[in-house]
């Protein structure tokens, strides 16, 4: 534990204010030596996207500075100064999938692990897994946090592991209804194995977990900020999520791990999940069948493109909080577009992608919803350089025009 604390002070010495244009990424060559790259500011993908939604690398000979202005950074890493290993949660998940790009597309080792459960068709899941399968630098395992010895074994065979991002969660609001225990076995105990598992890793630099905007309960202080209550949550999904919050706070403060949760805002794009407005939505306006608007549609939201997610969460893991004794090393931000979309006006951008009308059924607020999200992400911003840059108006076509070609529309 000792060498750990060591080196994550170590790494933040060279990394604490980060310079928006100047941004320090680092990579552990050994357990005792890091090697700082300064890669392309803002963190946004430098290949570009395919056609598919999928992120395409830069040439490894392209400059930084040259690269494209909507692509992830290919890290220039020679074959001797490769970097260490990620274990990556939820790798078939949405946010999970795009993250495994971005990781591979900047040279990364990625260790992909989630259980293709069926709270959505398993087909979306298995296709984003198969477009990661055969990579360079990408492994997978199918395992349950059900599984807890497994999952330890697995740890412990990745003993050069330096950073873990958790992404793996049962989702949604309106579902955590339906089918609570589910949400306490994933969410609340898989954070307790993923928390234990890391402490088996002699190396961790630092880990990065999920959590959501859902914590904010039925605030009506708007934008969301992280010095606001969160203890009165309205769904059992937020308890799971702020439970999960709670406990990495107390595994920095009892062993020093580096930790960072990160509170999603609504997150869209290609490969998204099914259960989202999104995609609920573009799925009935093809279909001619009618769509459910709550609240009336008196009702905004902080929708946040996935390419900005991506960008946040590998800004957050590439800047693990500092151990300054006094405080445990964990950090929470929001990362969301900071922007209330009203969903008329949601539900508009997608007609108009869609080139037709949605049948609209106006209905009552549903039990755990909310009224409105939207994110204050100034902490993220100061320490991460968290910059969104994608608003609906581009966001959701792209969803859409995804959408026509997955489904052969």
């Amino acid at each position: 534990m000792a060498q750990r604390a060591s080196l994550s002070r170590m790494t933040l010495n060279r990394m604490d204010k980060p310079d928006q244009d100047a941004r320090l990424y680092f990579s552990c060559i050994n357990r005792r030596t890091c090697h700082f790259i300064p890669p392309q500011p803002p963190i946004v993908p430098c290949g570009g996207r395919r056609g598919d939604g999928s992120l395409a690398a830069a040439p490894r000979s392209m400059p930084l500075e040259k690269a494209g202005a909507d692509g992830y950074t290919d890290a220039v890493v020679s074959s001797e100064d490769r970097y260490m290993t990620i274990i990556l949660t939820g790798a078939a998940g949405f946010i999970g999938y795009h993250v495994c790009e971005a990781l591979l597309a900047r040279g990364e080792r990625v260790v992909g692990v989630d259980n293709l459960n069926d709270y959505y068709d398993p087909a979306l899941k298995q296709a984003r897994l198969d477009r990661l399968t055969g990579r360079n630098g990408f492994s997978f395992h199918k395992l349950d946090f059900a599984e807890r010895e497994r999952f330890f074994e697995l740890f412990d065979s990745e003993a050069e592991t330096d950073r873990v991002i958790h992404l793996a969660a049962q989702a949604g609001v309106r579902h955590s209804l339906i089918d609570p225990y589910t949400y306490v076995d994933t969410n609340v105990m898989g954070q307790l194995v993923v928390l234990e598992a890391c402490r088996r890793l002699p190396g961790l630099i630092h880990l990065v977990y999920a959590s959501s905007s859902s914590v904010y309960g039925g605030s009506e202080e708007l934008p969301f900020s992280l010095e606001d209550r969160v203890d009165k949550p309205l769904s059992l999904y937020a308890a799971t999520k702020r439970a999960g919050e709670l406990m990495a706070h107390s595994y920095a403060h009892l062993y020093r791990l580096p930790l960072t949760g990160l509170r999603f805002f609504t997150v869209y794009g290609p490969w998204g999940r099914p259960d989202m407005s999104a995609y609920l939505f573009t799925k009935a306006i093809f279909d001619g069948a009618p769509i459910s608007v709550f609240n009336q549609g008196d009702m905004r939201r902080d929708f946040t493109y996935i390419d900005d997610i991506v960008a946040g969460i590998l800004a957050a893991l590439d800047r693990p909080p500092a151990d300054d004794v006094k405080n445990p090393p964990h950090r929470i931000y929001n990362l969301g577009n900071h922007r209330a979309e009203d969903l008329m006006r949601f539900i508009a951008l997608l007609e108009q992608a869609c080139g037709r009308e949605a049948v609209k059924n106006f209905e009552r607020m549903q039990p755990g919803d909310v009224k409105e999200t939207y994110a204050d992400i100034e902490a993220a911003r100061q320490d991460l350089g968290f910059e969104p840059r994608t608003g609906i108006d581009e966001g959701l076509p792209r969803f859409v025009q995804w959408y026509r070609e997955y489904h052969s529309i």
